[in-house]
């Protein structure tokens, strides 16, 4: 993404950028940056494994797994905007970053943290089609409308992202060039301008609220319906295979949103008393989900937990976890 536009327009030069300043004095900052490291192998080589098998299985080529490919292609990319420019940063003290750099990254990391709640609200509507209609599921949820869905909702989220950036690269930043914290994150960098942000944070919370609430809500709403219907099932074993088909989904969502909502309510009402360990931590907390969604869904998974056994080709080790 290229900012020129934006900067031309303002007293800004490219060759000043910003310094990432965060984990100055957070004791052990190399150990924190390798457990970082092996979150970021582990997501990848979990999420490939599951495009991988998805794509090489027909049987698993529908509308459900096509929102769990839409999920880990965002995985991938998220730890991917996040994690591997920390290494040059914090461990070899390379913490500049010009300001294309700084607002490319911004733009991607809260296009793919929004895309996050998007999806897992995605797939929330696939499980409300899937238990509340199972015998319209094939006609109500076709892969085409699957994929016009991911479609619309990569364009929405595009729009809701790109404008809270494009105002802040616009804006003045004529003081301090220190963002304290270990990415270009869009509160971190604004605040830093030498004119008036009152409308950037408006927009931001706005914002915010649109892309983590709105989601949320929707997931909520879904599992009120889900569990009406599940009660009304007169089989005591239907009513217990459906609540664990929604418990994979659950997990996933308490992963993501728990970190998330503690963050933002934590930083509003200011009681962050030891802002490095905190960003530390919510460093961490956000990175995981991309870890452990490919390993829950293939853990708590029978048809696609078969799959990704047989494709790593361990015999012994798959029929164990396949008892599991």
């Amino acid at each position: 993404m290229n900012f020129s536009t934006a900067f031309s327009n303002g007293n800004n030069t490219f060759d000043e950028g910003f310094y990432l300043t965060a984990f100055r004095t957070l004791a052990n900052k190399n150990n924190l940056i390798f457990g970082l490291s092996i979150i970021y192998i582990i997501s990848l080589l979990g999420n490939f494994v599951l495009l991988a098998v998805v794509l090489m299985n027909s049987s698993l080529q529908n509308p459900k797994y096509l929102a769990v490919c839409n999920l880990a292609i965002v995985d991938i990319s998220f730890n991917s905007v996040i994690i591997p420019q920390m290494v040059p940063i914090f461990v070899f003290n390379q913490n500049h970053l010009s300001f294309e750099a700084c607002f490319s990254q911004m733009f991607f990391m809260h296009f793919f943290g929004d895309m996050e709640s998007f999806s897992l609200a995605l797939l929330a509507y696939d499980r409300l089609i899937a238990i509340c209609w199972p015998l319209r599921y094939t006609t109500l949820n076709t892969n085409l409308k699957m994929g016009l869905i991911i479609a619309g909702i990569w364009s929405l989220v595009f729009l809701l992202d790109i404008f809270p950036v494009y105002l802040a690269a616009r804006l003045q930043y004529c003081g301090s060039r220190e963002v304290q914290s270990c990415c270009c994150e869009h509160g971190a960098v604004y605040r830093l301008a030498c004119a008036d942000t009152s409308y950037n944070r408006k927009l931001a919370t706005a914002k915010t609220m649109v892309t983590l609430l709105g989601p949320l809500t929707f997931i909520i709403l879904t599992y009120v319906i889900v569990v009406v219907t599940v009660l009304r099932i007169a089989s005591t074993t239907k009513r217990w295979k459906a609540f664990q088909t929604c418990l994979t989904h659950l997990l996933l969502v308490l992963l993501y949103y728990i970190p998330v909502i503690l963050t933002y309510v934590l930083g509003n009402l200011r009681l962050v008393q030891y802002l490095e360990l905190f960003t530390a931590v919510l460093t961490v907390s956000v990175t995981l989900p991309p870890m452990l969604n490919p390993i829950i869904y293939s853990l708590k998974t029978d048809e696609l937990r078969e799959k990704v056994v047989k494709f790593l080709g361990k015999p012994k080790v798959a029929q164990q976890i396949i008892n599991y």
